[in-house]
């Protein structure tokens, strides 16, 4: 894997972690701290223009034959065992939810911490669409861009109808339409992109600082929602990418950070469960929130780690947290070659 790739997912989802982590515990006193976990909510559409960017490198011309199979196993399934997991757990905590209806509820319309993979399925067939029929993208990305904005527009209003029905509107992959263009680009012409975004690699912090600078004006302005549905979220996702893509590249490859990556996708399935049950323990700890939130995230990450590993080594596990020994059975399959 590409060393800029697994710095990216690694901080998108140490980031997400974190964000929650905030959630459960509240905000501490500290001014634009409530900014600061805006911005934070770039983690998500970072973690999904990732796996775009990724997919587009790999397959820009033609998926292969086993693609759906291996994504049903180890991306769809996951999904599918949290959705009646995090129903459970919820059903545990709040005695009187009706539980059938949170389990189709969150397996059908994704109305929980996993609603990401319904938006990385939607990517996987834009995807299939764009190269079956040679879609150009200097038609598809400003058209991707219109509906985008567009579509959040509309899920930023007071609609009766949009405040009611919002976290099933916002799983339309026009509400990420132009993540998606966006990511097809840069992962079908990765290569010329990362050499360029390396050489001028200082000047990639112009756009992260103009981004955050746009978020901060809407935020005095009053939007202080706390949400990836910001209108003003988008460039501050592709900015950060671009900047974490472009110095990547200069640093060493930590073994942290690519356990981290390697698990991440299991971490952002697992996480809200560890956090539900450990955040009331952990907010009685220490006076200061501060100290409550960076414990909660510290453990948090450590115990949902611990989790994905004895659940992958249980027969089919892979289809619970999905597949973390994967690069590891690569690296066994490429030492033998060599051996041979």
């Amino acid at each position: 894997m590409i060393n800029e790739w697994n710095v990216l997912r690694t901080v998108a989802c140490l980031s997400i972690v974190f964000l929650h982590s905030t959630t459960m515990i509240g905000s501490p006193n500290i001014e634009y701290f409530d900014l600061f976990r805006a911005l934070l909510c770039f983690a998500t559409p970072t973690f999904v223009v990732l796996s775009e960017i990724i997919l587009a490198n790999r397959y820009p011309d033609k998926l292969p034959e086993n693609f759906w199979s291996k994504r049903f196993q180890w991306i769809y399934l996951p999904f599918l065992s949290f959705a009646i997991i995090d129903a459970l757990v919820a059903k545990d905590l709040y005695p009187n939810l009706n539980l059938s209806q949170k389990m189709i509820e969150n397996a059908v319309f994704g109305l929980f911490g996993g609603y990401f993979v319904l938006i990385i399925f939607q990517f996987y067939l834009l995807h299939y669409l764009v190269i079956r029929f040679k879609i150009s993208m200097k038609l598809l990305f400003p058209l991707s861009l219109i509906i985008m904005f567009a579509h959040l527009y509309i899920l930023n209003g007071k609609h009766p109808f949009v405040v009611e029905y919002n976290k099933m509107l916002v799983m339309p992959f026009t509400a990420w339409f132009a993540y998606f263009t966006t990511a097809f680009i840069i992962g079908k012409h990765y290569k010329k992109i990362a050499a360029v975004l390396l050489k001028y690699r200082w000047f990639t912090i112009i756009p992260v600082v103009l981004s955050v600078a746009l978020v901060f004006y809407f935020y005095q302005e009053g939007n202080t929602a706390v949400n990836s549905r910001r209108l003003d979220l988008f460039p501050v996702v592709i900015s950060v990418s671009m900047f974490i893509l472009a110095w990547g590249q200069r640093l060493p490859k930590l073994r942290l950070v690519n356990i981290i990556s390697n698990y991440s996708f299991g971490i952002y399935l697992v996480h809200w469960q560890v956090l539900k049950y450990l955040s009331p323990f952990v907010s009685q700890l220490f006076p200061s929130k501060s100290l409550k939130i960076i414990t909660l995230f510290v453990i948090t990450i450590t115990i949902s780690i611990a989790i994905i590993k004895l659940v992958s080594l249980l027969p089919k596990g892979s289809y619970i947290v999905g597949n973390i020994n994967r690069r590891r059975k690569k690296a066994v399959s490429v030492q033998r070659t060599q051996a041979a």
